[in-house]
């Protein structure tokens, strides 16, 4: 049953990092059509963040533990933790002008937050899986969905800082692979600490609740035409759904 349960994660991270390479496909479409898809994909990303949390993570643990003191407190905690790398992915303070020799320190805060994102990630997407081959499965998919257009983002905020175009894509990559290393020491303290288990899964719905009420929702919140807004809601009921659906398949 390990075995099975490496093998899943390792292939469930290897595919979430290969999300980061997305960032490429931002040349060969029209900024006008790119834009439209980037806030379907956002609402799409915030309602199976959303979903996931709320139908597969906290029931999880909550079936298993009841939902005591110390489950909110974990939830808390990953809400707290994400503020945290929030706090250091926006930190900003340079007074010379972007360039190719001085890309911003934000560019570099970027990469610093963004690896330990991924990490986080990596961690959580093997935990999962330590507690079921289903569990893993919603959480990989929603942090993939997550990742497509953070890494679309994350690919314009290097290159706004001044990085190449092949560089932005070499150092967002790398930092995509800290994911498969956070998954390796999930697996190996998940299996040391199988108690460890039980406080990581409300971590992890605290984790998705604030990305998806702090990042995204907030983005959508700023287009008030209607016809974007109907869109966008499609979207986030269509999160909620397959998450829903998953809970079927399972």
């Amino acid at each position: 049953m390990i075995d099975i349960v490496w093998a899943y994660s390792l292939v469930s991270v290897i595919f979430v990092s290969l999300m980061s390479l997305v960032g490429v496909f931002g040349f060969f479409i029209k900024e006008k059509t790119m834009n439209k898809t980037l806030l379907f994909l956002v609402s799409f990303s915030a309602g199976s963040l959303l979903g996931g949390a709320f139908l597969h993570l906290l029931p999880e643990v909550v079936e298993e533990k009841g939902f005591g003191p110390e489950i909110g407190l974990a939830v808390l905690a990953g809400l707290t933790v994400f503020f945290v790398l929030e706090k250091f992915i926006h930190w900003r303070h340079c007074h010379i002008p972007t360039s190719k020799n001085h890309p911003h320190p934000f560019a570099y805060m970027n990469l610093v937050g963004d690896g330990l994102h991924n990490f986080i990630d990596g961690i959580v997407i093997g935990v999962t899986y330590l507690v079921s081959i289903p569990l893993g499965i919603s959480t990989t998919l929603a942090v993939v969905f997550h990742e497509i257009p953070q890494e679309i983002g994350d690919f314009g905020v290097l290159l706004h800082g001044g990085f190449d175009k092949k560089k932005a894509l070499l150092l967002n990559f790398l930092t995509a692979l800290t994911a498969i290393v956070g998954t390796v020491v999930g697996l190996i303290v998940g299996n040391m600490f199988e108690e460890l288990t039980i406080f990581i899964i409300p971590f992890t719905a605290g984790g998705f609740i604030y990305i998806a009420g702090s990042d995204l929702i907030p983005e959508l919140q700023k287009t008030c035409h209607v016809t974007k807004s109907t869109v966008q809601l499609i979207g986030i009921l269509l999160g909620f759904g397959m998450m829903l659906l998953l809970l079927f398949l399972e």
